[in-house]
């Protein structure tokens, strides 16, 4: 959307969500990508101000009345609306995220058939909102695209699993869970699906120490990333 620029609400703060250095930002070990020098401020997104313009109010106004019906308030489920490379985003608090769903899918004027997985994020130093979980959903009916975020802390790493309404979710969750750790409560079988099980950690968290275990490849021997050559000093 060519006034996206336009569509911010004055009376939002923006924070820093993280100070990256590097190119990959490891909060631990040496540095062996050749770019220590590389400093990247990453900020929140504000919300968006009505009107958001075209289908955006549409979609925002559907909702709303899909939540109405279910006794819930546009403001009690969603906390924000963000509007950035002309994508639509819902931040919705975790525990609505159901009401939220069921409404997305079924509602007629809505119609969003497919949820197209679940995605993770871990920003430490967003107090009480460490842990987020990105939905990208597809209505089939209306050819849109929006999106939902939902954010837990560290401390409390619970979000409803969406299984029950997506079950295309199922492996998707287990991925964010066994990569950043965040619980999807009434998941079918919420365990790990790429690490071992006895894994110890989540190895996405920007926390995770960059070390490692010797790769092969092709009969060479990869020392792990921290015991690599260090590009500092």
């Amino acid at each position: 959307m060519s006034e996206e620029k336009n569509l911010v609400d004055p009376n939002q703060n923006i924070s820093i969500k993280d100070v990256r250095k590097g190119a990959f930002g490891p909060s631990e070990g040496a540095d062996t990508s050749g770019f220590g020098g590389l400093v990247t401020v990453v900020t929140s997104r504000p919300a968006a101000a009505r009107p958001f313009g075209g289908w955006f109010d549409q979609v925002a106004d559907a909702m709303a009345l899909a939540l109405s019906e279910k006794g819930l308030s546009f403001e009690q489920v969603i906390s924000k609306v963000v509007i950035a490379q002309s994508d639509l985003t819902f931040v919705v608090k975790r525990e609505h995220l159901l009401a939220f769903a069921q409404s997305l899918r079924d509602d007629p004027a809505l119609r969003f058939e497919m949820c197209l997985g679940v995605m993770g994020a871990h920003w430490p130093n967003e107090n009480n909102q460490e842990l987020h979980a990105i939905y990208p959903f597809l209505s089939m009916t209306h050819n849109k695209r929006v999106f939902a975020e939902v954010t837990a802390p560290e401390a409390d790493p619970h979000i409803p699993s969406l299984t029950g309404i997506y079950p295309s979710n199922n492996w998707h969750e287990r991925e964010v869970y066994d990569f950043f750790g965040i619980i999807f409560d009434e998941h079918p079988a919420l365990t790990r699906i790429e690490m071992p099980d006895d894994w110890p950690g989540h190895p996405q968290r920007k926390d995770y120490p960059l070390g490692g275990i010797p790769v092969e490849y092709k009969g060479a021997t990869i020392a792990p990333a921290d015991e690599r050559r260090s590009y500092h000093g």
